[in-house]
């Protein structure tokens, strides 16, 4: 049977109440795994694990019940690994690793951060800042519309200069953001945003955060900011010595 990961704490860590279900249908029994002075919170895997609604929240349930109590070292879902062995193994060898990342993250939490332009905002403000797109425009408009070749030269001249507002913008967002973090982990690029990046953030100065971020919304009207948090650190428990991800209790804890 192989064994579902939820998260690496300490082994001093306040014991979870008894018969907490986890993943699965039925909900698997949540148990603890101790070796090198830590503690996995552990289930047995489910065959044909899916990310079910069900599941997920069944995961994220274990989560917050866990990190009330102190700091963890959350797995993201669907982190599998062969047996106990393997994972009491992973926590033995790589305990200094792990105590080093709970007390990096006791008291931490992570807001993760997207933003996109608004499209009509940011190509008024293209147009406001580059005089060569504003007078090709205009000569367009004054000419009904422009020839081909100036039409093409009018859409070229917006998406270069579209491109180098995202990097600037990109660059000016978490400029605003990080002097209120820990930690900043930049996300995998997605389709349809010009940043993804996740702040790790003591939860003391959660609320400065927050109203950091607002103002970043005023000052950057032509970007749509989501955020979503406060989250358990994932994109911040950073891999041990090399193993195969897909075998071991670190598997899949980088950002999403």
């Amino acid at each position: 049977m192989s064994t579902y990961v939820y998260a690496i704490t300490t082994a001093s860590h306040p014991s979870l109440p008894q018969g907490m279900g986890g993943v699965g249908e039925p909900a698997r029994p949540v148990r603890v795994l101790e070796a090198g002075g830590l503690a996995a919170i552990v289930s047995d895997a489910p065959e044909g694990l899916r990310p079910k609604r069900r599941d997920l929240l069944a995961h994220q349930a274990v989560l917050s019940e866990a990190g009330t109590a102190g700091c963890v070292l959350p797995m993201r879902f669907g982190s599998i690994a062969p047996d106990d062995d393997t994972v009491t193994g992973v926590l033995t060898e790589r305990a200094d690793h792990y105590r080093e990342r709970l007390h990096a993250l006791e008291g931490r939490v992570e807001y993760n951060v997207k933003a996109s332009h608004d499209e009509d905002a940011v190509l008024h403000r293209v147009m406001a800042e580059n005089p060569e797109i504003r007078s090709l425009a205009e000569a367009n408009r004054h000419s009904g519309g422009g020839g081909y070749q100036d039409k093409l030269r009018l859409g070229e001249l917006v998406a270069a200069a579209v491109q180098a507002r995202e990097a600037d913008d990109a660059r000016e967002i978490v400029h605003a953001l990080e002097p209120y973090a820990a930690a900043v982990s930049d996300g995998p690029p997605s389709t349809g945003w010009l940043v993804n990046a996740s702040f790790l953030v003591d939860r003391e100065a959660a609320e400065e955060f927050v109203t950091a971020v607002e103002q970043a919304r005023k000052d950057l009207p032509h970007l749509e900011l989501r955020v979503n948090g406060p989250l358990p650190p994932y994109s911040f428990v950073e891999p041990g010595p090399a193993e195969p991800a897909s075998t071991t209790a670190g598997a899949d804890t980088g950002a999403g």
